[in-house]
């Protein structure tokens, strides 16, 4: 049996959504909760994986679904594309989440007819994790670099948009990207206690230009 590669699941990912969205599920005729559907979707994949390949299988203490390829998978309603991931630090609107996303957005339709449902698979995005940063924070950073900004405007812009972080660690965080500039990213996260990902532009992004660390797996 093949060990499981980065290249493997992104090819897998997009056969097993195509086979998939020509399925009729009856188990899913009349779900609204878009979490029971991503559970399906989830278990579904990992059974279509593991006849194929062999690989660690994520859990919970280990935080994303495939830790030996630093992949984390995200299956989503097309309608409103997001989904919540663990808090780790406030670096991680600047810098990425730290791991790779793999996300499946579809558009359920019930068939009331033979009372199945059918998820149609729009998009297959892979985004690398140097492209998990917040879009507007990454972008409003370069933005104070490229204008010779210093390390007060830095955190004047981290305060602006509540970053949450104390007078020290934002210090700490604008002599970093001082350091390191940050690559934009694009997805949206939101404050809270779990970060809330919004994924709405990185679907754009993969189906209308040519980015690097952003792939449209439905092409091709």
């Amino acid at each position: 049996m093949e060990v499981l590669t980065l290249s493997s699941l992104k090819t897998a990912a997009r056969d097993f959504c195509i086979v998939l969205s020509a399925t009729p599920i009856p188990n899913l005729y009349g779900v609204t909760d878009g979490k029971a559907v991503g559970t399906y979707v989830e278990l579904t994949f990992n059974q279509y994986l593991s006849t194929n390949y062999e690989y660690t299988l994520g859990s919970a203490a280990l935080g994303i679904d495939f830790p030996g390829l630093e992949v984390d998978l995200k299956v989503t309603s097309i309608r409103q594309p997001q989904s919540s991931c663990p808090f780790r630090n406030a670096s991680q609107k600047v810098y990425g989440l730290g791991y790779h996303l793999l996300i499946l957005a579809y558009e359920k339709i019930d068939e009331h007819s033979s009372r199945t449902a059918n998820l149609k698979f729009q998009n297959i995005v892979f985004v690398s994790r140097e492209r998990t940063g917040d879009y507007q924070t990454t972008y409003g950073l370069r933005e104070i670099l490229r204008r010779n900004g210093n390390k007060e405007d830095v955190i004047a812009f981290l305060e602006e948009r509540n970053f949450p972080l104390d007078e020290i660690g934002r210090e700490i965080l604008a002599e970093r990207i001082l350091q390191q500039p940050p690559e934009i990213g694009y997805l949206t996260i939101s404050n809270a206690l779990q970060w809330r990902l919004q994924y709405s532009r990185i679907i754009q992004v993969a189906t209308t230009t040519t980015t690097v660390g952003v792939e449209n797996l439905l092409v091709g």
